[in-house]
């Protein structure tokens, strides 16, 4: 931080801090959690869920993390001219004019089924691969009862088999019901791998762990620990976020400018589609941000809340593309010019990400991964606020 306690960096209309210090506590405290044998492998898909990829993997590359992985081939990319080293991991589908950023940038690619891999054999040249497996999720990969057409991958000339994965679909919980079923499939996955051995396939490396795999099933290993949601510090759920606090820290911040404050009669409206009346007189603040940033719509009308000087602020009436009005009848010292806290604390007031995604109707996972690219990402050496920016 500078000498003076400004955050650095450019603190516009609105933006997003990314606290390093948060990152690297994470990184360790999952560590801590790894299974002999097993490493961090970071999901950094989707601007490192609205963290910005780059530096988050540039700083746990710092960190002694080398590998990676993401949702796409283009997002890899991305990563590699941004100076990203180790192996970086495309877990989902890439189409086959893409496939050239396979080889120039080294990605590993996904075989996701058995037309799939035709296609990359076709490209003509050596392609690095994991094999998807299909434990029970029924989305991408190969059904793991047919081992047959598995071991066919290892067979195709220009597939360099490096790894074989699946993914677990109800490790978020331990209830009877998801934990018979994640039991189950590390069962499927571990038979699978164990017929592919005895068929000579040299598998490499195995992993089915994700952020909830680790936390809640750490004992069923595998290489990696494919960590997203818990690596940034919250849960998907507020209750989950609670359940980890104290082993977690949250990783970003969003703040946005007061560009104006005023004040209504009794009577008046504010918003579109009159959706807000004041019943008394009411001062309100028009906040920077709106729903093309990624606050979204649906906490309109109170249900969702800001951060002035201390004290929560709810909105009022509908969240604009690019605004959002709160009331501050109860903060007479805000002003234009102030920064509110969105997410993030302020005092001994604090949001998390969670509680903004259960207030929206949704998972912490799409509220920031959906923060807009107008957010500028700023890291950051830990976190303190004043509002005085």
């Amino acid at each position: 931080m500078p000498e003076d306690g400004k955050t650095p960096g450019r603190m516009g209309r609105a933006w997003a801090e990314v606290d390093l210090d948060a990152l690297d506590h994470n990184a360790a405290a999952l560590r801590a959690l790894l299974p002999p044998g097993c490493q961090l492998m970071p999901a950094v898909k989707a601007e490192a869920y609205g963290h910005g990829a780059i530096p988050v993997a540039r700083e746990l590359n710092r960190l002694g993390v080398d590998d990676f992985c993401v949702a796409t081939a283009e997002e890899g990319a991305r990563l590699r001219r941004g100076g990203v080293r180790g192996d970086i991991l495309v877990l989902g589908y890439t189409h086959p004019g893409d496939f050239p950023l396979l080889t120039r940038y080294d990605l590993v690619q996904t075989v996701v089924d058995g037309p799939f891999a035709g296609a990359l054999e076709e490209c003509g040249k050596p392609v690095r691969v994991h094999i998807g497996v299909d434990t029970g999720m029924r989305r991408l990969g190969f059904p793991a009862e047919e081992p047959g057409p598995i071991a066919g991958v290892f067979r195709r000339k220009n597939l360099r088999v490096e790894g074989v994965f699946t993914h677990l679909c109800a490790a978020d919980t331990c209830l009877p019901r998801d934990r018979a079923f994640t039991l189950g499939q590390a069962e499927a996955f571990r038979r699978l791998i164990e017929e592919l051995e005895g068929r000579g396939c040299a598998v490499g490396k195995t992993h089915l762990l994700s952020s909830y795999g680790l936390l809640n099933y750490p004992r069923l290993g595998g290489s990696y620990a494919r960590v997203g949601i818990a690596l940034y510090g919250e849960g998907s759920t507020r209750a989950d976020t609670e359940r980890w606090k104290d082993l977690l820290r949250p990783v970003l911040s969003v703040k946005a400018r007061v560009a104006s404050v005023r004040t209504l009669r009794p009577g008046e409206y504010a918003g579109y589609g009159l959706a807000f009346q004041a019943r008394e007189e009411t001062r309100i603040a028009a906040l920077s941000i709106g729903y093309a940033d990624g606050f979204p719509r649906s906490l309109s009308n109170g249900a969702g809340r800001v951060l002035l000087h201390g004290r929560g602020a709810p909105v009022v009436g509908r969240v604009c593309m690019d605004q959002t009005m709160v009331d501050v009848s109860h903060i007479p010292q805000a002003r234009a010019g102030d920064a509110a806290v969105v997410i993030g604390s302020w005092g001994e007031e604090t949001i998390r990400a969670s509680e903004t995604a259960e207030a929206a109707g949704t998972i912490t996972n799409e509220l920031l991964s959906r923060l807009g690219p107008r957010l500028e990402r700023i890291p950051v050496r830990g976190q303190s606020f004043s509002g005085s920016l």
